[in-house]
């Protein structure tokens, strides 16, 4: 298996190599988002034989570039769509699955339920049963969520942890989760869930998230408006350091028998919403208003993820801190504000 080591700060730390996957078979749903663009722009510096199926294509608002466009093999569909699913998987005799088309703004989900279930459970069953039918797929890689567990009085939530979602977006995550898990025991599908602390970086549009919206207030002079009364804790994961890890999990699946479990990938750095505010600020330069409406309806107090068994199974551990990849999110939209 291509995986290489390194060392950070003393302690072994296994990295995807790129070899591994020149030449792979792979579709990302949802691969025009702000993590699919990521994943998916490395896996064509690998050389991988992308296939991507988003709902919209030829958005302005990502990181690919025109060449790695012409490098990926774009389809337009919904991925409630099982019949086309199951053509695309059939047709480029897929190797690999990442699936992270969703609908995923919690708001958007409390507005229009039907639409959040449509998307995030008929979408997740369409493409585990296209899966099903393939017969060569080796892993597919669910793109889960911290808010798959609801609330728990225990923190960090660990992989162990009931799934309980209460409202709209996090029932939906349970339940596709409970979907990737059946299909495992009853079918042998070899998937795996990620669920992942909140992430950031380069390339997220979506400023109804608190990073990508803090730091553009910030660098335009403008107020931060907090929703909540700031006191809600979560852990901020940089996006390579996600990318990394679903890339690890998916090469390792096989060797290490990992279909059918989940795994949590956070920083283990939880801290307040006032608190991020006041570190993009200070990465910034500069400080900013704060407007503090307290207004979220159904959000969970405290939420935050225990990463330990990605690092002892596979040697994951994220490279940034939040003050790094805090500088390097702040430094890249400057460059895209730059004339605003």
């Amino acid at each position: 298996m291509a995986i290489r080591q390194c060392s950070l700060e003393g302690v072994e730390v296994m990295e995807p190599n790129k070899k591994f996957w020149e030449n792979k078979r792979v579709l990302i749903t949802g691969h025009e988002g702000f993590l699919g663009s990521h994943l998916t722009k490395y896996l064509v510096s690998c050389g991988a034989k992308i296939v991507g199926l988003d709902i919209l294509l030829g958005r302005k608002n990502t990181v690919f570039s025109d060449l790695d466009r012409k490098k990926i093999t774009a389809v337009k569909g919904n991925v409630a769509n099982y019949g086309l699913l199951n053509g695309i998987i059939q047709k480029h005799r897929i190797e690999y699955v990442f699936h992270l088309a969703a609908e995923a703004i919690v708001g958007e989900c409390l507005k229009r339920p039907m639409r959040a279930f449509q998307s995030n459970i008929r979408g997740t069953w369409s493409l585990l049963e296209a899966c099903r039918n393939s017969g060569i797929v080796k892993a597919i890689v669910i793109a889960s969520s911290d808010k798959a567990y609801g609330s728990h009085d225990r923190l960090p939530y660990k992989e162990t942890y009931p799934l309980q979602g209460k409202h709209p977006y996090d029932v939906s995550k349970s339940c596709a989760d409970l979907l990737a898990h059946a299909y495992f025991h009853t079918f042998g599908v070899p998937v795996v869930v990620t669920r992942c602390g909140n992430i950031y970086g380069p390339g997220e549009y979506n400023f109804s998230r608190i990073v990508p919206d803090s730091i553009r207030s910030i660098i335009l002079n403008k107020p931060v408006i907090i929703r909540s009364d700031g006191n809600f804790t979560r852990d901020y994961v940089y996006v390579d350091d996600i990318v990394q890890g679903y890339l690890l999990l998916a090469q390792r699946a096989q060797k290490l028998g990992l279909a059918g479990e989940a795994f949590n990938f956070s920083t283990e750095n939880p801290v307040t919403v006032l608190e991020l505010v006041k570190k993009i600020c200070r990465s910034a330069g500069y400080a900013s208003e704060c407007k503090i409406l307290n207004q979220v309806k159904y959000e969970i107090k405290n939420q935050y993820l225990s990463a330990n068994k990605a690092r002892k199974v596979l040697g994951w551990r994220p490279k940034y801190s939040l003050e790094d990849g805090l500088e390097r999110t702040i430094r890249w939209y400057r460059g895209i504000f730059k004339n605003a």
